[in-house]
């Protein structure tokens, strides 16, 4: 049986969990087959303390945005019921691990750490692997692979999941490697009807619908990040 792949990442008030910060934004998304599917799980979370002004800088994301939103114990069910048996794809594991493990410990002592449900896997330790002395920050790599079409004005915990979902399959190998296949062989690159079966198997590749809800948030959290930071979002282009 295959496993069950779950690339995960979190925001934060701040970068120290020893000093009380919270996760304040977390995202998590499927993989089946090394493809993105339209399976994931993603929440803003009221953490319950201010945002550090550094951290805002980074996320965008303001004190008020949370206000109405669900404490982590109010969601940590659901989010281990989707995450217990698969393995975690995590770009600088312990420091999401460290935050995502004090949540659960605050939410209920009955809950276990992450690391006693999953596998882990962090991509950073891959990429300095196979890119030793470079930088190899998730930025880094998405240019480095040329994975484009993302908006990078500010960094969001189910924006960088997609983004490390991306590159994760590119440090282990790349797609081809495993979703070229014709009659159940890996296709030749040498073969000349690669090209046209690629191809196909782009444009066959899942669309994850957004919600009337998820629009409508989307909507209002892009007015108010041009608002607050007098820009032209990307995503307002299209």
């Amino acid at each position: 049986m295959a496993k069950r792949y779950i690339v995960l990442d979190t925001e934060t008030t701040g970068l120290e969990v020893n000093q009380g910060h919270r996760v304040i934004e977390l995202g998590a998304v499927l993989l089946n087959d090394r493809k993105k599917t339209e399976e994931h799980f993603h929440s803003y979370l009221n953490p319950s303390r201010l945002i550090d002004e550094e951290a805002t800088k980074v996320h965008g994301i303001i004190n008020s945005d949370l206000e109405d939103k669900p404490f982590f114990d109010e969601i940590a069910e659901e989010f281990i019921n989707f995450v217990e048996g698969s393995t975690l794809v995590i770009h600088n594991a312990p420091f999401d691990l460290g935050f995502l493990n004090n949540e659960l410990k605050l939410a209920s002592v009955s809950y276990p750490k992450l690391e006693d449900i999953c596998e882990v896997e962090d991509s950073l330790l891959i990429a300095r692997d196979k890119f030793p002395g470079q930088r190899n920050s998730l930025d880094a790599l998405a240019t480095r692979f040329n994975i484009s079409g993302y908006d990078r004005t500010f960094h969001g915990a189910l924006l960088d999941a997609n983004i490390l979902a991306d590159v994760y399959m590119q440090l282990t190998g790349g797609q081809s490697k495993f979703e070229f296949v014709s009659n159940g062989g890996s296709l030749s690159m040498n073969n000349e009807n690669s090209d046209k079966q690629v191809i196909e198997k782009i444009n066959d590749l899942p669309r994850i619908n957004a919600s009337k809800a998820d629009l409508k948030n989307h909507s209002k959290r892009i007015n108010e990040i041009e608002k607050k930071y007098s820009i032209k979002t990307l995503w307002s282009k299209f």
